[in-house]
């Protein structure tokens, strides 16, 4: 019998969130070790965690949800005027228009549709958290498809890309520019570079649990390390596993340098919070993005087979387009998901920003329980609107 403890609050109206979150623990044994936070209308209404070493100010790691946060910091620098979308990047880096990309824009990297998303041989942990080092030999690489006709998943090299383009107009890094603009004046706990004196809050994210056969599916259907996926996912790297993958944001270096696509380390309050000031008011601050910028980057950009992952996962404009993933979500969601099985959510429409994270990995990087999660804060939320009306 599990008896793991779930502890922490909810708000009234948002019982079935912690029901549902209580049901996914003991349904997993509280082995996951999980935070799971609600913002609605810019007030915490859910605040829950479970398991092992977890407590409410427990940072972990991101993996991907990382890419919201840099997403969010390209947002602001296009609402200042500071970056034209559609402008070619090798305009702005010259050195990134050999090898046929003279014509890929910012658009197209941040929607995954550039063609640049890794290179043969890969990059080892080390590398990837230089992110000039990347960026340069990217410069180097042809595209993979012709620029635009398709997207594939640039799942540890977009970052990179982008934190070249904004270093080379605004003189600051992505993570230099999330701390001040967006990090400190909401004091998340959410970090691009974990300072040191704080690192004793991380918990290192766990391998996956899986029976032999399930290893030897997934082992069976391992993607070629020379072929687009594998090029995507970094396997041409000595080493470099799936479980790398899941491991990455363990290393100290990760955690310190914060790299833009993959580093981030955080708490569901973080990712929540997070978003919610992308949409609403927060601590008595207006939203981070004014109307005609959230309009920009939520509406849907890519659709169809992603080259690298295999799957339909929509993206809006440096996010998942959230809206198309979960149906019960409006149209204009968006957030993004990490590979350990981290989510975060916003729905303008209706106010609603969730965070969520799991110390123990998700097995073959499938976390279902997040949409259970949202479609519970979804129906919690229409549910209260209903009684108010």
């Amino acid at each position: 019998m599990n008896t793991t403890r779930i502890e922490g609050t909810v708000a009234t109206g948002f019982e079935t969130v912690r029901d549902e979150f209580t049901a996914f623990v003991e349904e997993t044994g509280g082995q996951t070790g999980s935070q799971l936070a609600v913002y609605h209308r810019g007030h915490l209404v859910v605040d829950l965690w479970a398991g092992e070493e977890i407590g409410p100010d427990t940072l972990t790691g991101l993996h991907s949800v990382t890419k919201g946060a840099t997403s969010l910091v390209m947002a602001l620098l296009h609402q200042d005027d500071a970056i034209e979308l559609d402008r070619p990047v090798a305009e702005i880096w010259p050195e990134f228009g050999r090898a046929r990309k003279a014509g890929i824009t910012i658009r197209d990297v941040m929607t995954h549709r550039s063609g640049v998303i890794g290179i043969p041989g890969g990059f080892t942990v080390e590398e990837l958290v230089d992110e000039r080092l990347v960026a340069d030999r990217l410069a180097a690489e042809a595209p993979l498809w012709r620029p635009g006709a398709a997207h594939g998943y640039a799942g540890f090299t977009v970052g990179a890309l982008l934190n070249e383009v904004v270093r080379r107009i605004t003189g600051q890094t992505v993570q230099e520019l999330y701390a001040e603009r967006i990090r400190e004046p909401y004091g998340l706990d959410l970090f691009l570079g974990l300072p040191e004196p704080l690192d004793h809050r991380y918990r290192e994210i766990l391998p996956w649990i899986a029976a032999p056969e399930q290893e030897a599916a997934f082992a069976a259907y391992a993607p070629n390390a020379d072929g687009i996926s594998g090029i995507g996912y970094n396997l041409g790297a000595r080493g470099f596993t799936p479980q790398t993958v899941m491991t990455f944001p363990n290393a100290r270096i990760v955690r310190e340098r914060g790299p833009a696509s993959a580093g981030a380390v955080g708490s569901a309050r973080g990712i929540a919070k997070l978003y919610a000031a992308a949409i609403g008011e927060v601590d008595d601050r207006g939203p981070l993005l004014k109307s005609g910028t959230l309009a920009e980057f939520a509406t849907v950009h890519s659709t169809g087979p992603n080259l690298v992952t295999g799957d339909g996962a929509p993206f809006a404009l440096g996010f998942e387009a959230k809206g198309l993933i979960h149906p019960f979500l409006s149209a204009r969601s968006f957030g993004h998901t990490g590979s350990a099985g981290a989510d975060g959510i916003a729905d303008p429409l209706h106010g609603i920003a969730i965070g969520y994270t799991r110390r123990r990995a998700a097995f073959a990087f499938d976390a279902p329980e997040r949409g259970r999660f949202a479609a519970a804060v979804v129906r919690a939320a229409a549910d209260l609107e209903t009684q108010e009306s």
